[in-house]
């Protein structure tokens, strides 16, 4: 019986997973005619309080992985790809490890802001040493886009990650009953 119940537990975490990759994509998708601006950032704060590391951290492999393969934009440059994975993948590690205590809507809002930097930042080595940009042109021109990803952010948390977390919660519970 015990058995049972934890193969049932897993298959829920599997397609609970699924789901949640999709939705990642899909809201990325659909927001991608206006650049840096998604609620990646808030959904995968959301996945690591609500989920924890693990299952947040297979949410990011299928999402980094769904947005270089079924991409209409695909990733511009496969060398990338580990960047963008490391840069998602910053979140679940600081809200798990060193900004475990950061629990209000104003902290991960300031959070979200400086990740929108950061995030950006995780570009520039690939940028530098493997295409050969100018470092100093590449942060300038990339200085817009990251203030764009930083507002963002900053905003869909400030609004949106309470009622989100409240709602997420509920389901979850009602899921696993």
């Amino acid at each position: 019986m015990v058995d049972m119940e934890l193969k049932t537990k897993h298959i829920k975490d599997i397609a609970l997973i699924a789901v949640l990759a999709a939705v990642l994509f899909a809201q990325q998708m659909a927001l991608s005619f206006i650049p840096n601006v998604s609620f990646t950032a808030l959904l995968v704060i959301l996945y690591t309080r609500l989920l924890g590391f693990k299952k947040t951290t297979m949410i990011v492999v299928v999402h980094v992985i769904a947005i270089n393969l079924l991409s209409p934009f695909g990733p511009v440059i496969p060398l990338h790809i580990p960047s963008m994975f490391i840069g998602w993948m910053l979140i679940p590690i600081l809200l798990s490890t060193i900004f475990k205590g950061f629990k209000s809507v104003w902290t991960l809002s300031i959070f979200g802001f400086i990740f929108g930097f950061v995030y950006g930042w995780m570009y520039i080595p690939v940028s530098v040493f493997a295409l050969g940009i100018p470092f100093m042109e590449y942060l300038l021109m990339d200085l817009i886009f990251e203030l764009i990803m930083g507002i963002s952010n900053f905003l869909a948390i400030l609004w949106l990650y309470e009622p989100m977390y409240k709602f997420l919660e509920h389901q979850l519970h009602k899921y696993y009953q």
